[in-house]
């Protein structure tokens, strides 16, 4: 009887274990705090270049098993994760109704793909049409109302998949960059031709120094410390992504370094060609302090009829859109509408 008894409570221990190791891997690893309105789950799913990205499925809590609900699939910052803010505005958007999409790009986070920290303007294009993809197969999508949320560099990402994906209903860019403009132009267009050239030798022959130490240099990332001399820019980064505020260790812009030569497909390839095609809505929002401003407003510029938006948010300046800033500036309300009025 004792050795029943013995053999019992040994495997109760061990279910409480699993329960416990369960737990652990479940673990809430998000630099916002966790909604309990909402249900999240990991999901993996393939681009068109074979690539596995790794995504948090957020879904409203009581959906019915043959409930079909918009969906919306969310990206960036640029060298950002899915745990920070694309993941704020999953959560968010999925407590007011909607099946979202928080993914790390190609070569990033989670998601597969080497070298490490690459950026490809038409590898981080298809990555938003390999989400749609997915979020039109799975069994609670309405493949028939799905949109894109892109941010900072994934903004324009986001408005060039549009361009080219028509399965696209609806696309937000929230405090955009055209990574292509200021990889080849740099910021306000300073840069001219010939120092793109020189530009161009130097990323090239950091090339043949790759290859021959079998390695891929990093380019310069943010500080480890602030020495008081940097841009207002790179302060407000600084406090975003070095802080507790936004700090994550698989986070590029946190703990890492983007591959150098990343850079010469983002000077050769430009962006947002057809952006001038695109027949569904777009909304633009932009911080009115942002450094990056004017890459939303010659966007808009580009957009054509009248299904097209540019709301500039009052006192915020880039990172603010992140995560709200001190002031809560995310204006969530008008997203929310903005997606039900055009995801029906």
């Amino acid at each position: 009887m004792f050795k029943n008894i013995f053999l019992t409570l040994l495997v109760l221990l061990s279910f409480v274990s699993l329960g416990v190791n369960a737990m652990h891997c479940k673990k809430w690893d998000k630099v916002f705090p966790k909604s309990e309105k909402v249900n999240v789950q990991k999901v993996e799913f393939k681009n068109r270049f074979g690539i596995i990205l790794v995504g948090d499925l957020y879904s409203p809590k009581g959906v019915n098993a043959n409930e079909k609900l918009p969906a919306i699939a969310i990206s960036g910052p640029f060298g950002a994760v899915k745990e920070q803010s694309s993941g704020l505005y999953a959560q968010t958007l999925a407590e007011r109704g909607f099946i979202t999409l928080a993914f790390d790009p190609s070569y990033t986070g989670e998601s597969s793909g080497t070298p490490r920290h690459v950026a490809s303007p038409d590898i981080n294009t298809e990555d938003f049409s390999a989400a749609v993809d997915f979020l039109s197969n799975y069994k609670n999508v309405d493949s028939e109302r799905i949109g894109i949320l892109g941010i900072c560099g994934f903004g324009g990402f986001a408005i060039n998949a549009t361009s080219i994906d028509t399965r696209i209903k609806a696309t937000i860019a929230v405090t955009m960059y055209d990574m292509t403009r200021v990889s080849a132009k740099g910021y306000n267009d300073s840069v001219d031709e010939n120092a793109r050239y020189v530009m161009k030798q130097n990323l090239n022959k950091q090339r043949t120094e790759d290859f021959k130490n079998n390695e891929y240099k990093g380019a310069d990332g943010l500080p480890e410390k602030l020495t008081g001399n940097e841009p207002q820019f790179v302060i407000d980064y600084w406090g975003y992504y070095k802080t507790k505020r936004g700090f994550h260790p698989r986070s590029i812009n946190s703990n890492g370094k983007w591959n150098l030569t990343s850079s010469l497909s983002l000077i050769n390839q430009p962006i947002l060609q057809y952006a001038n095609e695109i027949r569904t809505p777009v909304l633009l929002i932009h911080g009115e302090k942002a450094h990056s401003r004017y890459f939303s407003e010659d966007t808009f510029k580009k957009l054509k009829d009248n299904n097209k938006e540019l709301l500039i948010i009052n006192g915020a300046n880039h990172v603010d859109l992140y995560d709200g800033g001190d002031k809560n500036v995310i204006p969530f309300d008008k997203i929310e509408s903005f997606y039900k009025n055009n995801l029906k």
